[in-house]
């Protein structure tokens, strides 16, 4: 039986953008060898001293209490808890998103696992705040800070994206999967890259 190839996935949880290319890459491992990890990033650390609109940056501030819940939750219970955390905030938040309070998304998703209420007080906290630079750094380190999520890093390549809208599923997954490590894995491939002209559709 051929081993599993490591596929490490770095993610913020209000990018809808990240969150489909995380569906993708379920439905991926689903038609071929590959075993996702789950890792942290802030969009709010990544664009931290920017002159980006303020509307903008409002908005991926106020997404760094859910990421620092990710990584409150995973001092906690270990990395085997972001994956369906990542889930339970995403569903929320792209699938079926709502008038909640972000205070009240995390309070759904961590009922919803099983987890204890008292870790979305690490929302409002700033310890959490050196690992979860540590887990940034760590996928930031590989692919530079002119990028966004999701990062995707596998048999010592990585690349932010890919961006795709819908997700493809089955083998459509795969043979994305396919191109993305014929490309990745070329000796001096850097980009491909076209203007976006849909919203993220979620179906």
């Amino acid at each position: 039986m051929a081993e599993r190839m490591t596929v490490d996935f770095w993610f913020d949880p209000a990018c809808p953008w990240a969150w489909l290319t995380s569906r993708w890459l379920l439905a991926a491992a689903e038609v071929r060898d590959i075993d996702p990890h789950w890792h942290v990033m802030s969009l709010a650390l990544l664009n931290s001293g920017r002159d980006l609109p303020r509307e903008y940056l409002d908005k991926i501030q106020a997404a760094l209490g859910p990421v620092r819940v990710c990584i409150a939750a995973q001092q906690r219970s270990g990395d085997e808890v972001l994956l369906p955390l990542y889930t339970a905030l995403g569903t929320r938040l792209h699938v079926t998103p709502t008038e909640a309070t972000a205070r009240q998304v995390v309070d759904e998703a961590l009922a919803e696992l099983g987890l204890p209420g008292e870790l979305a007080e690490a929302m409002t906290s700033a310890d959490y705040d050196d690992a979860l630079r540590t887990s940034h750094d760590a996928g930031m380190s590989l692919v530079g800070t002119d990028v966004g999520t999701p990062v995707i890093a596998f048999g010592g390549s990585a690349i932010f994206g890919p961006v795709v809208s819908p997700v493809p599923r089955g083998e459509a997954a795969g043979r994305l999967w396919d191109g993305v490590v014929q490309v990745v894995t070329t000796p001096g491939f850097y980009e491909l890259k076209r203007s976006r002209d849909q919203r993220p559709d979620f179906t």
